[in-house]
């Protein structure tokens, strides 16, 4: 199974109380039920055509409401997470993982790779990361990474930490004992299970990794706005609620008023930019053109303008032109000729 769906049940499981875990995993079954049942959500799904945050999109705007919000979110990660075709499957495994805690029969993490390893621990911080505030990210990036360093910097921790012949539930107890009263819920979290999820030889580069994804997170919660006008309250919800919507996370705005921007807004949010602003439209429209060339058809001011500049004195248009007094002659000639046609 990817070993990011692992993680984020795990943690979705964690976040549930002990009496709703029945719930959850009733509601997940349906929807692995609903799947299989129905064809075309499963041709939907299963399309390699369409992009993972398409998929988890699709199923989180059918499940809001018909089930619950941890089943509705848990079934969505899982369906933009993994390729197309193994959406049926990922469903079914997570149905089967809750179906054996409600049962009391929770099975450990089993050992993985440095990678997946990695990965599972990175499912169960996306699932942490959104229930946090910007705010919040910054406290737990802060914690995280001074824990590391405490951790780096002791060697009898590190090497009790990274013993794998202790148990998983021993080595948490070292880490709640540590910092359990001291650091933000989401913090101690991550660290324990960056001891569970993770590999214990890399407990360390597994919670220097956990800051960095912090960051990243953070990143994408904030939104830096740049506006050509004053963007009002009604405004900033919508803008607000489309990019969480892009990004499947809450947003906070940040913006500014640029009035060289005209009107519109550009956003940055991580490393995605969306131009939006009539600058941004004029500037594309003039590499347009620049790049495709402009044919010069003989009208308006350049062309007249270009004209005037060759008309000096003595110039090559100047010489073309008939003089005065020979278009006097040329007229009074076609005079005659009207004249005599009409006698």
């Amino acid at each position: 199974m990817n070993p990011a769906v692992q993680g984020y049940a795990a943690a979705v499981v964690d976040e549930t109380a002990d009496d709703a875990r029945a719930t959850l995993a009733s509601d997940v079954a349906a929807v692995d039920d609903l799947i299989r049942r129905n064809a075309e959500l499963r041709a939907v799904l299963t399309d390699v055509a369409v992009p993972g945050r398409a998929r988890r999109a699709i199923l989180g705007d059918l499940l809001e409401g018909r089930v619950g919000a941890a089943a509705a979110r848990l079934c969505a990660f899982a369906a933009g997470a993994v390729h197309a075709q193994e959406v049926p499957a990922a469903i079914s495994w997570v149905t089967n993982r809750l179906r054996q805690m409600v049962e009391h029969t929770t099975p450990t993490e089993e050992l993985l790779g440095h990678r997946e390893a990695r990965e599972r621990v990175g499912g169960y911080a996306a699932a942490v990361f959104e229930d946090l505030s910007v705010a919040e990210l910054e406290t737990v990036e802060d914690e995280l990474f001074r824990f590391a360093r405490i951790v780096d910097a002791t060697p009898d921790l590190r090497d009790a930490l990274s013993d794998r012949d202790l148990p998983a539930a021993v080595r948490r107890g070292v880490v709640d004992d540590l910092i359990g009263r001291k650091v933000h819920a989401a913090t101690l979290r991550l660290a324990d299970y960056a001891i569970v999820g993770g590999r214990p030889r890399d407990v360390v580069g597994t919670l220097d990794w956990l800051v960095e994804q912090v960051a990243v997170a953070r990143g994408w919660r904030v939104a830096r706005v740049r506006a050509g006008q004053v963007v009002d309250a009604d405004e900033r919800r919508e803008l607000s609620e489309s990019l969480s919507h892009l990004t499947g996370s809450p947003v906070e705005l940040q913006v500014t008023v640029d009035p060289a921007l005209l009107a519109g807004v550009n956003v940055e949010i991580g490393d995605l930019q969306l131009d939006a602003t009539a600058r941004g439209q004029l500037e594309r429209l003039r590499e347009h053109v620049t790049a495709g060339g402009w044919t010069d058809l003989g009208f308006g001011r350049a062309a007249r303008g270009g004209q005037h500049e060759d008309d000096g004195p003595g110039g090559a248009a100047g010489a073309d032109r008939a003089p005065a007094g020979a278009a006097g002659t040329d007229r009074a000639d076609r005079d005659a000729g009207r004249g005599t046609e009409g006698s």
